[in-house]
């Protein structure tokens, strides 16, 4: 499978998982607290990773669902980063992060966040990108508010989680935001060609 296309950040590399990435995302994601506030994992098998790589291509295709490996140029897959949740006439979507536990605390999620804020706001032509986390999950929390995400309110019993039914807080970075914050000083370089589903109206 070719590379569709990257962003490339001062430190950090973002692009589509491929197969080749199965085992690297095992490993990342096989620690139970990885996982926890999820609605999958832990993996336990390399199949859980194949499969979700290979689901990553048809959401590309139909523009549903924009998931990146984060490659660190010192240590290799870091996690994901994506964006979701598109509504084309509104111009928002929303995004998603997870880190393996050896990058928590570290420059990458201030970076991939920057990264994917650029991707959102001046490559796809979004107003707004929003994003959620438990109120319980005080990490993911604080680590939203560090990069600006304004923390608008809670929906109750938003999330389904196995068998139980969570809120979660809400998030919203507008563009007039990011333009004036130190995330769009961050230098991304796009190689190749963003998927064209994902470029509707712009």
């Amino acid at each position: 499978m070719a590379v569709e296309f990257s962003l490339i950040g001062p430190s950090l590399t973002l692009r589509p998982p491929e197969p080749g990435d199965a085992e690297a995302l095992l490993a990342l994601a096989s620690e139970p607290e990885v996982t926890r506030w999820f609605s999958w994992g832990p993996y336990t098998d390399i199949e859980q990773p194949r499969e979700y790589i290979e689901r990553c291509v048809g959401q590309r295709e139909r523009g549903e669902q924009l998931d990146l490996l984060i490659i660190d140029s010192k240590q290799g897959p870091a996690g994901i980063t994506g964006l979701s949740e598109f509504s084309y006439r509104d111009r928002r979507c929303s995004v998603g992060t997870w880190l393996g536990a050896d990058f928590w605390g570290t420059q990458v999620n201030r970076e991939s966040k920057a990264m994917i804020a650029r991707l959102g706001f001046d490559l796809l032509g979004m107003n707004r990108i929003g994003s959620y986390s438990n109120p319980e999950n005080v990490r993911s929390t604080r680590a939203l508010e560090a990069v600006g995400y304004s923390r608008e309110g809670v929906l109750r019993q938003w999330h389904r989680h196995r068998e139980q039914y969570l809120d979660v807080n809400v998030f919203g970075m507008l563009r007039d935001d990011w333009r004036a914050s130190q995330q769009a000083e961050i230098e991304v370089i796009l190689e190749g060609s963003l998927p064209r589903a994902f470029l509707q109206g712009i």
